[in-house]
């Protein structure tokens, strides 16, 4: 018999227990489960390293594989010379800002003397016009420069906002565990490539464990949130607490996989308990019996 057969029938059988527990001692039988994370590579590329192992236990922020930036690299130098570039453009526009700026305040000082000279008849119509036509020039040249830094102003932000992309792109290609606990299983092995959100590892967290039983419809009355049960585990002489966290909101049949003529009919109500394991006593795929 194979390895995967034995356990799957041990597993089969330990469920079993918990289903069909007899609710005259409220005992229940379950398997530990840890919260399994997935960390995906948000940086697409070559991995270059792994530094880690399955079964091994790692801390939060600890590096878990680096995948390589070179080309980001080279693009983010890119944007730097793009940015040095707009750098000079926007103070060449700058200095035409202010040169039109002194330009329209001397035509429009001109400008209303004339119009007032006009007024006394001091001067022709002709004057007027001439001088109002090179004040309209001056609005024109004024606006242009002025939509011209705008312009440039923005390329600037939009040149910042890509550098800032390729930075945190840079930055992901050093995959960083985000939470500690065990890892469990590596997908990719160094040389290979790995697509973007593509999982790398997966790493279970056992500091917060869980289980997972089923009870009859006749005790779901006496269960209630944060109330706190007995566990037992192999191998240990003294129990630990664990409190419930989450009780079904409907009811369902027996677990298919342990169908029997007498369970398949039977309506249980699933619920969960976490069991605080600071220490890593608890492993996850541990069986435990719940007493409530």
């Amino acid at each position: 018999m194979s390895k995967f057969s034995f356990f799957s029938i041990i597993t089969v059988l330990l469920i079993l227990a918990g289903c069909s527990g007899d609710d005259s001692d409220h005992q229940y039988t379950g398997i530990l489960e840890g919260t399994s994370v997935q960390v995906p590579a948000l940086t697409p590329g070559q991995i270059m390293r792994i530094p880690v192992k399955t079964g091994i236990y790692i801390e939060k922020n600890q590096l878990l594989a680096i995948v390589d930036s070179t080309d980001l690299v080279f693009q983010r130098e890119q944007l730097f010379a793009a940015r040095d570039e707009l750098m000079i453009q926007l103070e060449t526009a700058q200095i035409n800002v202010s040169r039109a700026n002194k330009d329209y305040a001397y035509i429009k000082t001109t400008h209303d003397r004339i119009d007032n000279l006009y007024k006394s008849e001091s001067v022709t119509k002709q004057n007027l016009d001439d001088v109002t036509n090179n004040l309209q020039k001056s609005q024109t040249a004024l606006a242009n420069a002025r939509q011209s830094l705008s312009r440039i102003a923005a390329g600037q932000k939009r040149i910042e906002a890509q550098i800032k992309s390729v930075n945190k792109k840079i930055n992901d290609a050093r995959i960083i565990s985000p939470t500690s606990g065990i890892i469990t299983t590596i997908y990719y092995e160094p040389g290979e490539a790995i697509p973007q959100f593509s999982p790398i590892l997966e790493i279970i967290d056992i500091k917060n464990i869980e289980v997972k039983i089923y009870i009859s419809e006749k005790l779901l009355s006496t269960i209630k949130y944060e109330q706190e049960v007995t566990v037992k585990i192999d191998g240990l002489n003294e129990t630990m607490t664990g409190k419930i966290i989450w009780v079904s909101p409907k009811a369902e049949f027996t677990p298919k996989t342990i169908l029997t003529p007498n369970t398949r009919t039977s309506l249980v109500y699933a619920i969960k308990i976490s069991i605080p394991n600071e220490d890593g006593v608890l492993k996850h795929g541990m069986p435990v019996v719940i007493s409530l």
